[in-house]
């Protein structure tokens, strides 16, 4: 008797894995990320332990001139107070990827549910709900998210929000109630693309045999919906999320920039930006680091998001 080969098939995701690792930039990307990921949560509390500097404490020496360049003792300089720049740029890279990754989950999770209820069902209910998004795409969305912070910022915020930042960062917390504003009003603007990226997935797989079949079965609309049709779009929903962080990360940083974003005693890399182009002229340093390390970073998210693309991308993938 012939003994038969067994072929051991490689499922998708583990080709995608070889495929992203043959990359050098999207490997390059994500080492970068991976290290940045840990600077920024296990660094500030090393400078602290190795030399007593937080994002916030300004020496109290007398010494009128604050601001040093470059040295042993501060590898990126101080800045006008004399704060530390290098545990101002880890602390303010925890705002700056939290920002990032939870506007990124808010907007996956308003942007996947739309975009698959509206495709799923279609007809006149798939269209009112992608003209609803045509209406909002029709503004800038920058404006939505100033018109939400001044809104609802301050004074105004809203009760939920304003309780987890207490509960977090202790009673009374505006900077926090604030970032956490940002947080959603940054995640609700950002779906749009989103909800159209998996509209158009589900419209290629709702006449699928495997949904015809959980019609048949009885099973209910939802669970087609997000057990059987949103695990099949995965993988541009991955890619487009990977594209998403540094876009929201930019936002951020502009919004930063020009004040209403992140406030005081907080800091992310859009705010020292802004601290350090007050300044650029006499203490370059104070942009220069903060502004690399964004830009480092941003570069970094898109290299892995391209090398998503090319590593899930059916017509590329060599049999």
């Amino acid at each position: 008797m012939e003994q038969q080969e067994v072929l051991k098939g490689a499922s998708l995701w583990r080709d995608a894995w070889k495929r992203l690792l043959k990359n050098k930039l999207a490997v390059f990307g994500l080492i970068v990320i991976c290290i940045m990921a840990i600077a920024v949560i296990i660094g500030p509390a090393i400078i602290k332990w190795t030399t007593g500097y937080t994002f916030d404490s300004i020496p109290s020496d007398g010494n009128l001139v604050k601001s040093f360049p470059p040295s042993l003792q501060h590898p990126m300089g101080t800045d006008d107070a004399g704060r530390d720049i290098l545990a101002r740029v880890l602390q303010g890279g925890r705002i700056s990827l939290m920002v990032g990754i939870i506007s990124t989950i808010v907007s996956l999770i308003v942007g996947v549910s739309w975009g698959a209820t509206a495709g799923y069902l279609g007809g006149r209910i798939d269209n009112f709900m992608m003209r609803v998004v045509d209406i909002i795409y029709a503004v800038p969305y920058i404006l939505i998210v100033i018109v939400l912070l001044s809104v609802f910022g301050g004074s105004n915020t809203p009760d939920w929000i304003q309780w987890l930042a207490d509960k977090i960062g202790g009673a009374g917390n505006q900077g926090l109630s604030q970032i956490f504003l940002l947080f959603f009003a940054l995640g609700l603007v950002s779906w749009l693309t989103m909800a159209r990226v998996v509209r158009g997935q589900i419209l290629s797989l709702k006449n699928q045999d495997f949904v015809m079949a959980a019609r048949a079965t009885g099973v209910s609309t939802p669970s087609i919906i997000f057990r059987h049709l949103v695990p099949n779009a995965l993988g541009p929903v991955i890619i487009y999320a990977t594209l998403t962080i540094p876009s929201v990360m930019l936002s951020e940083a502009f919004l930063s920039f020009l004040g209403i974003g992140v406030q005081a005693p907080f800091a992310s890399w859009g705010s020292l930006a802004a601290d350090g182009i007050k300044n650029i002229s006499v203490f370059p340093w104070q942009l220069i680091f903060p502004g690399v390390t964004m830009a480092l970073t941003l570069f970094s998210l898109n290299f892995l998001g391209d090398g998503l693309r090319d590593a899930l991308d059916p017509q590329t993938r060599k049999f």
